[in-house]
Formats: C-alpha cells, structure tokens, sequence
C-alpha cells in the first residue's frame, strides 16, 4: 500500500514539475511578446499624435489639441490622453481619463528628451503607460504626451494559459489515480466504503462511531475525517441549542462565534496580542519524528480557545527541545499545528534567565508569597535581576510585533510578567494594555515583605486594567498600592491614578470553553479505567499539578481517615490521583513530590489487598480526551486546594458531565467555590471534612447529585471562558 502511494505520488509530483516548468517559460514568453507589442504600438501611437500636436502646442492652441485628443480617443480606443507642459503639469486630458500616470516616469522622458513607458493597475484593470517627449524648434523637451491602454488581455492570455495547464495536470492526476484504484480496488474498497457511509451518516446529522472511519488503513484521512465530524456534531449541537434558547427567550450562551462577532463589533480590525511565560504547544523529539503536546494548567486551557476564537499573536517562552525546529526565521509558528488559527512566537531564554526568572523569582518568591500555602517564599537578588532581563526581554519582543500597529490590544498573563506593563506604555502610551494575574493575591502585609514590591507594583500599574479573579484579591491589590506608593486611589470606578494614568482594577474569573470542546461527546470507555487497574464500584478523582497549593497531602490524609471511619468502602473505593509534574528543577517542588509519593505507599500497604489498592497514583500527564473520559466515568472529583486562584479542574468536571451525575467536592479557598454552589464545599485542612464529603458523595442519591450538578453546569455555562475573554476585551476596548 506505502510503496503504491509512493509511486503515485512521485509520479504526480513529476508530471507537475513538468507542466509547471513548461507553463512558467510559455507564460513567459508569451508575456514577453505581448509586452512588447502594446509598447511598439503604443509608442507609435503617442509619436503620431505628438506630430499632430506639437504645432498647436507651440502655438497654446489648446482647443485644437482637445480636438485632436478627443478624436484618437475616440478612434484607437485608448483609455486616455494627456498633454503635460515641461514642469509636469497636465495642459489638457481625454474625458475620464485614469489617474495612473507617474510623476517620476514624466520627469524621466523629459529629462532625458527619449519616450518610455509602463504598466499601471488601478480598479478598472491593468493599464500600459506610453510617454513621448514634445519637442520644440529649438529642439528643447518642451511637454508631454501620455497615451493610456488598457492591458486587460494580457492578464486574460496569461490567466488562460495557467488555467488551460492547470485543467490538464488535474486530467492526468485523475487518470493515473482512477489506473491504480482499479488495479487495487479490493485493497481499497471496504475501508471507502466505510468511509463512504460514515461521512453520509455525519451528513444526516446521525452518529458516528470514530474507530470505524476508514479503519486502519486510511487512518491519516480517517483521522482528519473523526475531527470535522466532531466539530460538525458540536456545531450542530451548538445551533439547536442556541435556536432552542431563543425560541425561550433566553440569552445565547457565549461561543466561539458569538465571540467572534462580538469581537468584530467592538476591535474592528484590532490584532490582539497575548503575552505569556507558558506557551500552548510544546515540540518534543519522539519516535515518529517530532510531536506536540498541550501542557497542563488553567492558562493554556482558559486561553487556547479565546485564540482559536480571535486569531491574533501569542508570544510565549519557548521550553520544548524542538520548539526551534518548527519556527520561522521569525520565530514563529501557526497553531494549533494541525489546524492552524493563529500565530506563536516563541522567546528564547538562557539557562541562567529560566533559573532566576522562572524557576527563582517567579516560582520560589512570588508564587508562595501569593499563595498562603505555609512555604516561606525565599528573595534573591540575583533572581530579581534575572526576572527584570526576561520581563525586559518579552517587552521588548512585543514591541517589535506591533511596530506600525495602531493602538494595539495587548493581553499580558500572570505574576511572570509583573514589570512588562510599565515597559510597554512607557514606549507606547497608545497601546492599550490589561494584565491578568491567575494566581491569588495576599494582603497587603503579607505582600510588604517582598523587597522589590514597589517596583512589580509600578510595572502592573502600566497596564490600564489588571484583572484578578475575585473581588477579595482586587481588594488586597487596592489595599497594597494604599499602603506602598502615592498614588490616588478612586473607590467609586474602583481605580488607581498615578502621574496622569488611571488604571482600572477588575474582578474576571476565569472558566472554559463550555459549551464547546470541553462537553465533547467522547465514549466514556471503561477500559481506561481498567488499564490503570482500576475495578472499583466508587471512583474519586484527583486531577492537579503536583504543586504544593493543591493539597494533595491533605487529600490522602482525607481517604486514610476516610477508611479508618468506614471500613465497609475498603475494595470498593479507589482514589485515582493524576499528578502533572511541575517545576522539576524547584528544589521545594522536588521534596513536595517525594513527601506525596511516599505517602501514597504508606497509605496503599495499610489499606490494600493483593487485587486493589486505595490510590492510584499516575504521576504523568494526560490528554484532554483521556481526562473527560475519566471525569465521566468517576463517581466523585475531589479538589484540595490550600489556596487557589480559581482551579479550573472544577468546571471541566462540571462541563463534561452530560449525565449531570457524579459530585463535585471542592475546597472553600479554591476561587471556583465562589461560584460554584452546587458542590460539597470542605476545608482542605480537616481531614474528617474531607473524609465526611467523601462518605457523603458515594452515598448521595442520584436525585441530589442530578439538581446538583445541574447548577454547576450552568453556572459554567453561563460565565464561561468566552464572556471572560468578551468582557475583559469590552473593558480594554472602551477605555478612552
């Protein structure tokens, strides 16, 4: 089958690079030869006419010109006359003649007293320009006489040509493929014909069942075949619901589309620019070649999406080890990669730059000293010059981009990027600039003992909106600039004035795209469940970094006293705990991932058999797909977190629960539980409330978890990540 698509290939890509070769010299040729013709025939054109003027030139005769311009107007056809005198200025013209002759051109054919010419566009088509000198008695360049043609034909000739050879390489390609389909039809035939039936079922708007498209044989084209079904389906589902909405009278939730429109009404043509530390593909060497990867956290996964929906530019740290193998000469690259929506450019930093700006200043200070996590954030002025160079450096990139760009719209993303505010307005008052922090932030005590405070504040404060995800951390961030720097502070618009320039500072919690990809209708397949060796009646669900904010030690102290308390769940409850690694070169990350490993050992070899073991702990990443299917087939999701921005984890549970079952267990200091009342809310820091809600999810009827989970979709539904994206854009978009 290879060695058969291999041959029609070279054999295609050769009959094409010889018709295009043999297409290329005769439209050359043919150019050529048509060019010269209407310049010999326009040049003696202009010659004659000039005969016939240049007496009543002289003379200032200009009605007897008008009559003779309007006579070889009117006989050869031509698209206009003009009569310059010798400073360039035009004496007479046909009627409606084209405004297409070139200042530079007329001064060349006088200057040098030698007729010249060419071609010219304008809405009408393409045009040939001819200009011959008039020359006087005293054999001075006295004027000008330019003679338009139109060249229209010569498009028509090429475009034919093109035309003519394009239909016969098709011809050809189709022959040679109906050849070998015919000496290979039983290879092909049942796998098309699968194909076949599956594409007129997804027509008829039926279901499809994925791992039957094509088989395997075709399974690039079935591949490509199972994503435009799914997004069919999703779109078909997204049209009935919002026709059925609105049939209800009831607002549209926010799409894709929606957003779209919503950004064309309010940008206009505005590019949007987003800067971030964490990039939304990551290129890696494997075995097939190189691979791409989407990595985990609330970042990439709130604003993939708002950039699929808008297009624009992302610029982000390039840390995969191929990602310089997919750039430009740029450094850029259009994602996602196999259906491109918008452009990537990647920053390069050093290995010095990456341990004191990121793994130093942004993760060992200003991450637990936002965080009330109990971890003693550690300054070092080493790492504050470091995050200063690669502030500096990202600024510095973006301010490249949007060279020439009219009050660009940038988005600047998280506690990594704190000074890149400042540099930008410093260097561009015009652009309009919003900086979102994701993380939590403290009090205004606990942020007075970082030591370069007043500098992050001044370098947010650049922006002309910081947006945070809940009223209580816009509050701390007031009571901190109150309490640091002059500056004047409006409670009524909630604003901070510093040296003319008011910045706005706003509430925007962040959610998913929902409805969208986050409610894809994938088969909940038990045997994922079943691989990771899991054959239990109860399944709680753990999804998290393995970052000490999540709570994941709580979590297992949760499930032993869980156990201890009620025996009668031992072998029929699991704890599926996916852990992403995270910030490895930390050292605090490093000693966290050793306390939780060696903890979930203790726990297993007191509670588990030989066939079940109460944790399964699966320390690597998974896909979004394996992720819905596991939050649709666990009975629980259980979210610890000991502070926490928003987590988004909460809402993709909720999003992917189609069955509205299951029970959603949440931490009250994660920013999701303030919208999210339909969940069993616990303090992370009680071991026997986590181990209550544990007992209360597997025993709660399926009416409860049912008007449950109801709410926490919509609640998701109805402030998704494309309002958050539409009202953080509005806001920026409206600012004087």
């Amino acid at each position: 089958m290879r060695q058969i698509l291999l041959i029609t290939g070279g054999v295609i890509a050769a009959i094409a690079f010889v018709i295009g070769i043999f297409t290329f010299n005769q439209v050359n040729k043919e150019e050529a030869a048509l060019t010269a013709r209407i310049q010999v025939r326009s040049q003696v054109l202009a010659e004659s006419l000039v005969e016939s003027i240049q007496p009543a030139f002289e003379a200032g005769a200009t009605s007897s010109i008008k009559r003779t311009i309007d006579k070889f107007v009117g006989d050869q056809r031509l698209s206009g006359l003009a009569v310059f005198d010798n400073t360039g200025t035009v004496i007479l013209s046909s009627d409606n003649s084209p405004d297409v002759i070139d200042a530079e051109l007329l001064a060349a054919v006088m200057g040098r007293g030698e007729p010249d010419g060419g071609f010219a566009r304008n809405e009408s088509g393409l045009l040939y320009v001819s200009v011959v000198p008039i020359i006087g008695e005293n054999q001075e360049t006295i004027g000008a006489l330019a003679s338009i043609q139109s060249a229209d034909y010569i498009d028509a000739t090429i475009g034919s040509i093109w035309r003519d050879n394009i239909i016969r390489f098709l011809l050809q390609t189709m022959l040679i493929a109906a050849a070998i389909f015919a000496l290979a039809r039983w290879v092909f035939f049942k796998p098309l014909y699968d194909l076949a039936e599956s594409m007129r079922a997804a027509r008829r708007g039926e279901a499809v069942d994925d791992d039957k498209i094509g088989g395997d044989l075709l399974l690039p084209l079935s591949s490509e075949i199972a994503k435009m079904t799914g997004s069919l389906r999703q779109a078909r589902h997204a049209a009935s619901q919002e026709a059925r909405m609105r049939l209800e009278k009831i607002d549209t939730p926010w799409t894709a589309e929606r957003l779209k429109e919503f950004i064309k009404a309010y940008v206009k043509d505005r590019p949007i620019f987003v800067v971030s530390n964490g990039e939304p593909y990551v290129n890696t060497r494997g075995k097939s070649g190189i691979e791409w990867t989407v990595p985990a956290g609330g970042l990439v996964t709130a604003l993939e999406p708002v950039m699929e929906a808008t297009g624009g530019m992302w610029i982000a740290h390039g840390a995969g080890e191929a990602d310089k193998a997919v750039v430009d000469k740029d450094d850029k690259v259009r994602v996602p990669h196999d259906e491109p929506r918008y452009i990537l450019k990647r920053v390069w930093l050093t290995d010095e730059e990456v341990a004191g700006y990121y793994n130093g200043f942004s993760n060992e200070a200003l991450w637990p000293l936002c965080h009330m996590a109990h971890v003693r954030p550690v300054f070092r002025k080493e790492d504050w010059t470091e995050y200063r160079k690669a502030n500096a450096l990202f600024a510095k990139t973006l301010l490249k981009e949007i060279q020439g760009v009219e009050r660009p719209l940038v988005f600047v993303q998280d506690y990594h990027l704190a000074l890149v505010p400042g540099i930008i307005k410093k260097s561009r008052p015009d652009a309009q600039v919003a900086i979102f922090w994701h993380i939590p932030w403290p009090s205004a005590a606990q942020f007075s003992i970082c030591p370069w405070r007043e500098e992050i504040l001044h370098g947010m404060m650049g922006a002309d909106i910081i947006g945070f995800q809940t009223q209580q951390y816009c509050n701390n961030f007031i009571d901190t600039v109150a309490s640091e720097i002059e500056a004047r502070i409006d409670l009524e618009h909630f604003s901070i004035f510093r040296e003319e320039h008011q910045t706005f500072v706003k509430p925007f919690p962040i959610s998913i795209a929902f409805p969208g990809i986050a409610e894809r209708e994938e088969k909940a397949d038990p045997a994922l469940l079943s691989r990771l060796g899991i054959h239990s009646t109860h399944v709680a669900l753990g999804v998290d970094r393995l970052d000490y904010t999540k709570g994941i030690p709580e979590r297992l102290k949760g499930i032993e006293f869980f156990f201890e308390r009620h025996p009668e769940f031992i072998g029929h409850l699991t704890l599926l705990q996916i852990a992403s690694p995270t910030r490895t070169s930390v050292g605090t990350y490093k000693k966290h991932a050793d306390a939780v490993l060696a903890e979930v050992e203790r726990i297993n070899a007191r509670f588990g058999t030989r066939d079940w073991k109460p944790i399964v702990f699966q320390h690597r990443s998974f896909s979004h797909a394996e992720l819905r299917t596991l939050y649709r087939l666990s009975s629980m999701c259980l979210i610890t977190s000991l502070h926490d921005g928003m987590n988004l984890v909460a809402k993709e549970y909720a999003a992917a629960r189609g069955d509205e079952s299951g029970v959603l267990i949440l931490s009250q200091f994660a920013g999701a539980s303030r919208s999210m009342k339909g969940a069993l809310q616990i303090n992370p820091y009680s071991a026997e409330e986590t181990a209550e809600a544990i007992f209360k999810a597997a025993s709660m009827p399926k009416t409860e978890q049912h008007r449950r989970m109801k709410a926490l979709r919509t609640s998701v539904r109805d402030y998704n990540v494309y309002r958050w994206s539409a009202e953080i854009i509005k806001a920026l978009a409206e600012l004087d």
